[in-house]
């Protein structure tokens, strides 16, 4: 485990020369997003920031930026609203960004929420948690890949489950659509090992960046009960016994987006990044080298080796293959 000690120290240290000059945050409205976004700001670095989020987010969220202003002047924190579950909301706000800036130096992606209902499709025909937890990623990094080769230390961040990854991606229903195959569990596991596949994949081909599949762990944003009505069986239950377990066995809210900014900054992973003096990180093909990095919530990489490399071997193609396909008509 990285000590909290370890990684405020780290964090320290992150100024105008070591900071992330240009900072995607794609869910950073709420949550793990919002916490990492605090963190980053704190610093007093010269940082400019694209928060991206809802209309619905909007309101509150310039409150949010107003109190960053005032921890940190030299912070530009610029509101883009979008509906990103939509993969051509997604390209407008990628095509808005391209014509403003010529580099960004992290990406850091936490849409979704838990698949408690049942299926829920989007105006373009996607699954709502698919599109928010892996296509509308993906779709971000693709578009800004020209923008992140151009940083000297960049680092795409996409917070789910790393490290977590099962081997029983269902290959012939990528998209869970045949009956009985999709629920809040099958969809969980089968969306952590495509974003992973698809990283490592990235990874491989861009090795100028460096990607991390972050597993948090427990931590209390309330975003559990999105996507549920509130007067539902199941939002009940949620709000009885899962909400406060969570806030039981959760991180700190500070706590949290210091490990996850340490993870969007430090050359523990990577190399690249503020100096690290301790172990390196260790990739998803088992080197203390660039490439993908799968992070627990303790800040330490978990390769889980034997189920990646099924993955590489039996499903990275067709994987990629599928996502294309659905991602084509917004690249």
């Amino acid at each position: 485990m990285v000590s909290y000690k370890e990684i405020k120290a780290s964090n320290a240290l992150i100024n105008d020369a070591t900071a992330p000059r240009v900072a995607v945050f794609v869910g950073g409205t709420s949550g793990i997003g919002k916490l990492t976004v605090s963190a980053l700001v704190a610093t007093g670095a010269s940082v400019r920031i694209y928060l991206i989020g809802r209309k619905s987010s909007e309101e509150r969220t310039r409150d949010f930026i107003q109190e960053l202003r005032a921890i940190n002047p030299k912070a530009e924190v610029i509101w883009t609203e979008g509906e990103i579950g939509l993969l051509s909301e997604t390209k407008r706000i990628c095509s808005a960004i391209k014509s403003k800036e010529s580099r960004v130096d992290l990406l850091f992606l936490t849409t979704g929420y838990a698949p408690f209902t049942t299926r829920r499709e989007t105006a373009e025909g996607i699954e709502i948690t698919q599109s928010l937890g892996y296509y509308t990623r993906v779709l971000f990094i693709q578009h800004l890949l020209p923008l992140l080769a151009a940083a000297e230390a960049p680092k795409v961040v996409g917070v789910l489950s790393g490290g977590m990854e099962r081997a029983n991606v269902n290959l012939d229903d990528l998209d869970l659509k045949k009956p009985g195959n999709f629920g809040i569990v099958k969809a969980h596991i089968h969306y952590g090992a495509m974003n992973t596949t698809t990283l490592e994949k990235l990874a491989i081909d861009n090795p100028n960046v460096t990607f991390i599949h972050s597993c948090p762990g427990w931590v209390n944003t309330g975003n559990v009960r999105r996507g549920l009505d509130s007067n539902s069986i199941k939002a009940w239950l949620v709000w009885l016994l899962l909400e406060p377990l969570i806030a039981l066995f959760s991180f700190a809210d500070e706590e949290s987006g210091q490990r996850h900014l340490f993870q969007s900054t430090s050359a523990a992973f990577g190399g690249r990044g503020v100096p690290w003096k301790g172990k390196p990180g260790i990739n998803s093909l088992g080197k203390p080298a660039d490439g993908l990095f799968l992070v627990n919530y303790k800040c330490d990489c978990t390769p889980n080796a034997k189920v990646v490399s099924l993955l590489r071997e039996k499903a990275m193609g067709k994987i990629w293959d599928h996502t294309q396909e659905v991602l084509r008509p917004y690249l």
